[in-house]
């Protein structure tokens, strides 16, 4: 047996209900139809926890919404962003930027140095990534990282980007998830004996599940995931970054840009920029030295 469920009408909606009331029939109806328009407004402005609202998105998924609750967010950035109004990212209130440095082991992003300088300058906290091509070795690509890539000490740790490369002309196979896991592994390693600090590890769906799922622990990860949360879509990790969109837009930035959010507080983020550890388990890895505790 079922019930019409009829439910309460809030404060607003009384006082919209007695103003439309005493208007004559043809003007209540037009009344109702603004008190209609009023009350839409005044919900969507209460449930709008967005802590960002001068950022946007150009195609926004129902299946990321909750990333806008999370209130420490930031880019990524590569060429493809142009040139970058780095004051203007800033003033939006942009917590941190991940730059594109290097690719494979001759490639690195004509704007990188541009970005890296820019961001710097603007106050906003700036690391490097490089992306893996999977015809290099590792040792190739970690020269080219190096030779390239500034060992800043104010810097944010590095990324390691390991996606397949599926669309590339030269290099689109895969390899066996244990070579490839080599690989990644020797490389961050590399990456920490060079700048200090233990890098994230930024991946993607497939790769984390052909690869790394189940795997590399002791790493913080960054997970793109732009239709779910990225608890629905990758098994057993913990993510420290979700990225949650490809089609952002921020201020200082033409077009799209990726946007991304850390998972925690305010204060959990300041853990983060003086450990260069997850805060989840800064004790634990501070007991094995892997966090620089500045």
């Amino acid at each position: 047996m079922s019930r019409i469920y009829t439910p309460s009408r809030s404060p607003i909606e009384d006082l919209a209900r007695r103003l439309t009331s005493r208007l004559k029939p043809a003007r209540r109806l037009a009344g109702r139809f603004a008190a209609a328009a009023i009350l839409a407004g005044l919900a969507a402005c209460a449930s709008n926890n967005d802590f960002y609202p001068t950022k946007g998105d150009a195609k926004p998924h129902p299946g990321v919404a909750k990333a806008k609750l999370h209130p420490i967010q930031g880019i990524d950035i590569s060429k493809w962003q142009g040139n970058v109004d780095w004051a203007s990212v800033r003033a939006a209130g942009t917590q941190f930027a991940f730059i594109k440095a290097t690719e494979g082991g001759d490639h690195v992003d004509e704007r990188f140095r541009t970005n890296w300088d820019g961001a710097a300058r603007a106050g906003v906290p700036r690391g490097a990534y490089h992306f893996v091509f999977w015809c290099r070795s590792a040792r190739e690509q970690m020269d080219w990282f190096k030779k390239n890539v500034p060992n800043d000490p104010t810097a944010l740790p590095p990324v390691l980007d390991v996606e397949w490369n599926g669309h590339s002309q030269t290099c689109p196979k895969k390899l066996p998830k244990a070579q490839a896991l080599a690989m990644v592994t020797e490389m961050l390693e590399e990456m920490e004996r060079y700048t200090g600090k233990r890098p994230i590890i930024y991946t993607d769906i497939t790769f984390h599940k052909d690869v790394l799922e189940g795997e590399l622990p002791d790493y913080p990860h960054w997970l793109r995931s732009t239709a779910a949360e990225p608890e629905q879509r990758f098994v057993n990790r913990k993510w420290m970054l979700w990225q949650f969109t490809s089609t952002g837009r921020v201020p200082g930035v033409r077009g799209d840009v990726d946007r991304n959010a850390f998972y925690g507080t305010p204060s959990e983020w300041a853990s983060f920029l003086t450990t260069d550890c997850d805060p989840r388990e800064h004790k634990r890895l501070s007991e094995q030295g892997l966090c620089t505790d500045k």
